[in-house]
């Protein structure tokens, strides 16, 4: 049995928490002892399973500031982070023999005054995820990018979230050529998918034929804009009546661009002129979520160079199709032609592949059911248990 302790900046809900709980859940289902420390945990919005008794959680560090005056988020992300790090080697009294942790990679040169292994995940070099428009971006951003790229190269295991991911990892790091990242897809726990679909739910409208989904984060970056733009497309070629969107997403009161980009989409519905045929849900179950992939014709998924993508394989598993962008993760994922369909980001490319369903029902249950077998062939949570379980005895056995 190896002692793990998962060392993550905030148990929201996102991607990046999804997948380092179903790791959690895989290691310990190999019976390895496993617990969190976070910065931050809100039980009324996190996943079930930091709340249910699964893992216990401590939470260190979450009185420090989110950011200055509305900037330096990630500043403060690496402060907190690093703070939680010093919590759990000084004054936690947890017993650890690897410590798992991803996002941030600033607190390993702590983690390394213990004799534990460290193991981070890299879902996608922090770097690249925000723009350097001025010189004092430039600036600020420096020191950060050059200990991203330090400290990341102090852990003893470095494991990505696809291929992809891989080849960005090798453009960007270029001062760590000697490390060749292992490619772990996150693959989630179908578990809860496994569960009864609940036979009542009102965020399903009624009456309307084709059912579009879209789950993701309320974020620009998401470019949910592009399935209300392929909605409208859509509808100047068929009758308004048949189709509905549900865009579906995490939603956090405290992350002012979840509050902007939300209110961003509902006046772009507005401007396009379907109010009726669109609707929000901001978070939701697990219940929900199975009732949503279970009664849509299609996921619309449309992140451009998305990292993995967690919500195209739970779609596919609960044999709805997959509508996404040509680039990144789902290029490893989705099976153009067979299990939905890969397009360029505009919104006529996707309304085209949207045309296909609302004039084929029957497509939807074909594609459905190849990519549900596809998800059980290739990415299947067993082999994942057995990779990471490999990866994590392996490190600990040195």
């Amino acid at each position: 049995m190896v002692n793990v302790v998962f060392l993550h900046p905030d148990l929201g809900i996102g991607g990046a928490e999804k997948a380092v709980i179903d790791a959690a859940l895989a290691l310990k289902s190999r019976g390895h002892s496993v617990e969190f420390l976070t910065a931050h945990h809100d039980p009324t919005h996190c996943f079930t399973e930091t709340k249910d008794g699964t893992f216990k959680v401590t939470v260190a560090g979450d009185w420090l500031p989110r950011s200055i005056f509305g900037k330096c988020y990630a500043m403060c992300a690496y402060l907190r982070m690093i703070y939680a790090a010093i919590y759990l080697v000084i004054f936690s009294g947890m017993k650890f023999d690897l410590i798992f942790c991803d996002q941030i990679s600033a607190c390993i040169p702590v983690l390394r005054w213990t004799n534990s292994r460290i193991l981070f995940y890299c879902h996608f070099p922090d770097m690249l995820l925000t723009q350097r428009k001025s010189f004092w971006k430039k600036m600020y951003r420096a020191p950060i990018d050059w200990l991203e790229e330090k400290t990341t190269g102090m852990a003893h295991c470095v494991l990505v979230n696809s291929k992809f991911t891989a080849n960005v990892f090798k453009e960007t790091f270029t001062s760590l050529s000697w490390i060749t990242p292992e490619v772990l897809y996150p693959i989630p726990d179908f578990s809860a998918f496994n569960k009864p679909v609940p036979t009542k739910n009102d965020d399903i409208p009624k009456n309307k034929r084709v059912i579009f989904l879209s789950i993701n984060r309320y974020e620009r970056k998401k470019n949910l804009g592009l399935a209300i733009e392929a909605l409208g497309e859509l509808i100047g070629k068929t009758d308004p009546k048949d189709v509905h969107l549900i865009m579906a997403g995490g939603y956090d009161e405290r992350v002012a661009e979840n509050k902007e980009h939300y209110l961003e989409l509902r006046q772009l519905t507005e401007k396009l002129g379907l109010n009726d045929n669109v609707s929000f849900l901001r978070s939701f179950s697990d219940a929900q979520k199975r009732s949503l992939l279970h009664n849509a014709t299609c996921l619309i998924y449309t992140p451009h160079n998305e990292h993995f993508g967690i919500v195209p394989i739970e779609a596919m598993y609960m044999r709805t199709p997959v509508i996404a962008v040509k680039s990144g993760g789902p290029l490893e994922t989705v099976s153009d032609g067979e299990t939905g369909f890969l397009c360029d980001q505009n919104a006529k490319e996707f309304s085209d592949a949207m045309m296909k369903f609302v004039e084929n029902l029957e497509l939807s249950e074909k594609m459905g059911n190849a990519g549900h077998s596809r998800v059980i062939t290739k990415f299947s949570f067993d082999s994942f248990t057995n990779q990471l379980n490999g990866i994590v005895e392996k490190l600990c056995s040195n």
